[in-house]
């Protein structure tokens, strides 16, 4: 992963952009939005469906760098071509050679999978090959893999069949940038990118359908790649296959070069990838905010395995997927596993218990779209035919007012059997707590103590479609404000 990158997005700000709840978009009533231009909805390919309704996957991030409990990449002294980041480093010869120790004699990538999708994830990706060159499969080009490390296993096909076994969408984590191999952006970089390519091809041919695959950024030029070859042999091998926006998202932008116009749209992808903070609220491009579940004290790195590491709580797990999908976008989770092979308790801890947070509140999760209403401080919405699921991060002494919908709401009910009371005039929706729920909220005073996550389902009449609708005076341009960098509190 990057440390420390910047993602920008294209915001909703200055204007109200009116984007219609369901096909077709409308004006919105001027006390609502005060729009100058209308968006619509971007139509997506029919490829992106399942991904656009599963909402949550699980990242691993995992090689030789666990046995030193170092970040994985970013430890290692030399970063040719790129920066340096903001880690404690560890000589080259050092760190390449811990492969040789590697050894995670308890992996169980079937007791893995399983893991994640009792946690309620929908997909996987892996760390096939990160920064430092190391390769956790059986690749024939390189030596520096699984293979010859004492584990002597190619942990990709075990992966790979735990996760088609269960049921889940396969993905494979791709680093273009090697800081290890010999022939990286040397001259015209053609011997690498055969390199590359090849090791792509062996990722999408040998372990049967591959979902998702996820590229980590360049190094160097336009004019080094070969990028229109690549996509070409990716697309021929795995024709459904979604491919991140980071294949040619290059570290120095100002000194890649331009591209067409069309190489630039082939290699932008099918997603955005938000890196370590909850994306902002958009709906006319899918993005997916790529988390750690732990980082390092000082909020470096993380996605590898760091003893020192301070692990999310699962409410704050729990906030942040709905934040994303509220907001517009899917959640990808990081864990880092241990030189064993077995997670971190705190990680695991966390994905047991989001088993039973899903099974009460994942039909607000799974298949639904953002909107309504515009996220913010106070939450987000989402919805799925008739229904309107808002998620609430804060109440206002056990009551939220929103914004009245132009629907009318036949019932309200919060998941997991809380009862609320509403009322719905023609400028208001005002939803209330139980009374026995004001009066906690009212003895509590430590701020995390009066952020009270809660899930409330709206069923309303059948009616046309509905514009969004801000809010907090105007179009968001982040949600909550605590889980924009969630892990530095």
């Amino acid at each position: 992963m990057m440390c420390r990158m910047k993602f920008s997005h294209t915001l909703f700000a200055l204007i109200a952009l009116c984007i219609s709840f369901g096909v077709s978009p409308c004006l919105a009533k001027s006390s609502q939005v005060n729009a100058t231009e209308l968006s619509e909805v971007a139509t997506h390919p029919a490829k992106m469906d399942w991904w656009l309704d599963d909402k949550f996957g699980l990242f691993i991030h995992w090689g030789p760098s666990s046995v030193a409990s170092v970040e994985i990449g970013w430890a290692r002294a030399s970063h040719p071509f790129d920066h340096q980041g903001k880690l404690e480093l560890m000589p080259d010869a050092e760190y390449d050679a811990l492969y040789k120790q590697f050894n995670p004699v308890d992996f169980d990538a079937d007791q893995l999978v399983r893991t994640a999708k009792a946690a309620g994830m929908k997909y996987l990706v892996f760390t096939a090959k990160h920064h430092d060159g190391f390769s956790n499969w059986a690749t024939e080009l390189s030596d520096y893999n699984s293979m010859n490390a004492p584990y002597g296993r190619d942990i990709c096909k075990e992966l790979a069949d735990a996760v088609h076994k269960h049921g889940l969408k396969l993905g494979w984590y791709y680093s273009t940038r090697d800081w290890s191999h010999p022939d990286y952006l040397v001259g015209d970089n053609s011997q690498y990118n055969d390199y590359y390519h090849g090791q792509i091809r062996e990722l999408l041919t040998n372990y049967g359908q591959v979902d998702v695959l996820w590229f980590d950024h360049v190094a160097g030029k336009w004019s080094d790649y070969r990028f229109e070859e690549l996509f070409g042999m990716i697309y021929e091998l795995q024709p459904q296959i979604l491919v991140n926006n980071r294949a040619a998202k290059f570290v120095f932008r100002h000194k890649a070069g331009t591209p067409t116009p069309e190489l630039f749209a082939l290699t932008k992808g099918d997603y955005e990838t938000p890196e370590g903070k909850i994306g902002n609220f958009r709906v006319d491009y899918p993005w997916e905010t790529c988390m750690p579940m732990s980082k390092g004290p000082d909020g470096h790195g993380g996605w590898s395995y760091r003893p020192e590491a301070v692990t999310a709580s699962f409410e704050k797990c729990a906030q942040m997927l709905a934040a994303c999908v509220t907001g517009g976008g899917n959640m990808l989770l990081n864990v880092g596993p241990m030189p064993s092979g077995e997670l971190r308790s705190e990680e695991l801890a966390n994905l047991k218990a989001l088993k039973p947070w899903m099974q009460t509140y994942g039909e607000s999760i799974y298949g639904t779209r953002a909107g309504p209403y515009v996220s913010g401080q106070w939450g987000g919405a989402c919805h799925k035919g008739n229904v309107i699921y808002l998620h609430v991060f804060e109440w206002a002494d056990g009551q939220l007012s929103l914004p009245t919908l132009p629907r009318k709401v036949l019932h309200c009910e919060a998941l997991g059997g809380e009862s609320v009371s509403f009322t719905q005039n023609a400028d208001a929706l005002t939803i209330r707590l139980h009374e026995s729920k004001m009066r906690s909220l009212r003895r509590t005073f430590k701020p995390t103590e009066r952020s009270l996550h809660r899930v409330l389902k709206l069923t309303l009449e059948p009616g046309a479609d509905m514009a969004l609708i801000p809010v907090e005076g105007h179009v968001a341009k982040q949600q909550h404000g605590t889980l924009v960098n969630p892990m530095c509190e």
